[in-house]
């Protein structure tokens, strides 16, 4: 798990799910309706679920009634995972308030939670990355997966190997989980069944490959990645994982078929683009990119066609956008955002209705 920093300050965003790495504890509170000159044509009714602190990585249960975060609070030094309804009530915590966890994502039953966590190789939150370093994400060797029951209890370990195996994410057809692994010497997907079994490698390019979210029929599988060439940058890559660290200045997105097949680039900016989805109808891809800027802080929400064409820029908040997944019945979306922040440090997760561009209209009625 790692961070960035910029060079003013700002904010941070961390890796092994670009999540959010803040420093002020976070106070969550009812709903609050933003005000509806600050939205965009693409989002209304948009709604403030957090407030303060470092809120990230919101996505939906398969009912659309609730929503899994990671989050830093009560008392906690770094993040944990956590459960609300959809309003943002009832809130609770679902890890085991010990190391650090990211990448919270429901079982298909609704009724358990993915997530992983450090807490069996140090109950203590990671030591912050060497900045001399340059700008680069640990490796947390200790990260695993997990999965539990709502109310925290049931905690099942699916993964038993030294080594970084994290950001997993699930495909509610097929019952399949797909994360990122060093199993094999690189840092490749992997899918594996819901009781950690059946594991199977599913890119074997050099370079970075994470943040996989499979399509809503669970045919497709989208993530992002940084295949290094040339190379110097094929020499750096390796010297940087040899001691558990990834540099991630640019991340392009890549489609393929659920099993790791059929795999093509969609993107090539050259930027950080990350935290990709599918849109309801499947043909489009929404994802956050500091496109146009590369040394940039500031990412928007855009949206992409699954051939790489027809770009739409979604948002226009300034300052940091990311995270965005869509109700399992397509008329709704959940993000993460600094917009309203009162803090420099601060990070909220919100929720709007959907109004799609004319190339994403007829969303689905229907759950996954």
């Amino acid at each position: 798990m790692t961070c960035f920093v910029s060079e003013s300050g700002y904010k941070d965003f961390c890796c092994s799910s670009f999540r959010v790495c803040l420093i002020v504890l976070t106070l969550l509170c009812p709903a609050v309706e933003v005000s509806q000159a600050q939205t965009t044509k693409f989002l209304s009714n948009i709604k403030q679920l957090t407030f303060g602190g470092q809120n990230a990585e919101a996505y939906w249960s398969p009912d659309g009634k609730r929503l899994v975060f990671q989050a830093t609070r009560d008392g906690n030094d770094c993040d944990q995972i956590y459960v609300m309804n959809a309003d943002g009530s009832d809130l609770r915590m679902v890890s085991t308030g010990k190391g650090v966890t990211t990448c919270g994502y429901f079982l298909p039953s609704g009724h358990d939670i993915l997530y992983s966590s450090t807490h069996e190789s140090s109950e203590m939150c990671p030591v912050p990355t060497d900045r001399s370093q340059g700008y680069v994400w640990p490796i947390h060797a200790g990260y695993d997966i997990y999965r539990v029951k709502l109310d925290g209890t049931d905690l099942r370990r699916l993964t038993h190997r030294e080594g970084y195996d994290a950001e997993g994410t699930v495909n509610w057809t097929d019952e399949k989980i797909v994360y990122t692994s060093t199993a094999a010497g690189d840092l490749d997907l992997w899918s594996m069944d819901l009781e950690g079994r059946e594991k199977t490698r599913l890119t074997t390019a050099l370079g970075y490959d994470g943040g996989g979210f499979f399509s809503p029929d669970g045919e497709k599988l989208v993530w992002r990645a940084h295949h290094p060439k040339g190379a110097d940058s094929v020499r750096r890559y390796l010297n940087l994982f040899e001691r558990d660290l990834t540099a991630p200045m640019k991340m392009e997105l890549f489609i393929a078929d659920a099993n790791g097949s059929n795999s093509r680039k969609i993107t090539e900016f050259g930027c950080a683009s990350f935290a990709p989805q599918f849109t309801p109808n499947q043909k489009n891809i929404i994802f956050s990119s500091n496109m146009g800027n590369c040394d940039s802080r500031e990412f928007e929400l855009f949206m992409v066609d699954v051939d790489g064409g027809n770009m739409t820029q979604i948002t226009d908040f300034g300052g940091f956008t990311s995270f965005a997944e869509f109700s399992p019945n397509g008329l709704k979306i959940v993000f993460t955002s600094s917009h309203n922040a009162r803090s420099p440090y601060e990070f909220n997760i919100f929720t709007a209705d959907w109004h799609p561009p004319k190339s994403e209209r007829d969303p689905r009625q229907s759950g996954r």
